[in-house]
């Protein structure tokens, strides 16, 4: 499920399920998690995050968020802060995150986009906060995602869900360059190097220096009550089952 290699102090991190586009299950948030937390304490200098196959990431792997319908709610929150702690883990990670986003980046997806401090993605990737038309919220990444874009950008894409592309994802800051897919690879090494030229020490403190609003607990919390909520109800149902049978949920159903 998850690949790390490390090489002269910079770490890569790959997302392993390229089947079903790298999408998050129970087992892989906490085989990100993990990871992160064994890379936080080494003397690593740059993360790498990246995706293997077609895909960057996803999102909610749908088949294990409709299993929950028959968990209770407090079983949802608990499971959603599971959730959280891997965005806020990878938000707060030390050193500069790269991330290199080699296909599409949805939902959850573009959640871990937010997180990276640089962002680089293939030109043909799609992006999108796709939860509304699945009948769910962007809650977990919200407090992430709104700092990377802001309120306007998040009031225009969470409430309609719609894609967009790497153009636009670049214009609106959540991410910062584009490279056609063959290229992409060298143009990574571009940034490592010059991420690689700041001392180690400063570049921590600079990152340090950035965190002036912080994701509390409270909001975690509410975010993450609102998912557990709205995941189980009808609509969030719906919209599942539509995306995994190839059909329209009721609501835009004629």
């Amino acid at each position: 499920m998850i690949d790390l290699k490390i090489e002269k102090k910079i770490a890569t991190l790959t997302l392993n399920r390229p089947e079903i586009h790298n999408a998050f299950n129970a087992e892989l948030i906490s085989a990100i998690t993990k990871n992160l937390e064994d890379i936080k304490a080494s003397d690593v200098r740059l993360l790498i995050l990246t995706g293997s196959g077609k895909s960057f990431c996803a999102g909610a792997d749908l088949n294990w968020m409709s299993s929950m319908k028959t968990w209770t709610e407090e079983e949802n929150f608990q499971d959603s802060k599971k959730m959280a702690k891997m965005f806020r883990t990878l938000n707060t990670m030390p050193m500069p995150v790269i991330g290199k986003v080699n296909g599409s980046a949805l939902g959850g997806g573009s959640g871990l986009v937010a997180c990276c401090d640089y962002v680089i993605a293939a030109e043909n990737a799609m992006f999108g906060f796709t939860e509304a038309r699945l009948g769910l919220l962007p809650a977990v990444i919200s407090p992430f995602v709104i700092a990377k874009i802001g309120e306007s950008q998040a009031r225009a894409w969470f409430l309609s869900g719609e894609r967009f592309n790497a153009s636009q994802a670049q214009m609106m800051n959540l991410i910062h360059d584009t490279a056609p897919m063959d290229d992409l690879d060298e143009k990574v090494e571009k940034v490592i190097l010059s991420f690689m030229q700041a001392g180690p020490q400063a570049a921590r403190e600079a990152k340090e220096l950035i965190f002036r609003v912080r994701v509390s607990q409270e909001v975690e919390d509410e975010t993450c009550r609102k998912i557990s909520k709205i995941r189980i109800g009808a609509e969030g149902q719906e919209g599942m089952r539509a995306l995994l049978e190839k059909d329209k949920p009721q609501w835009v159903k004629p």
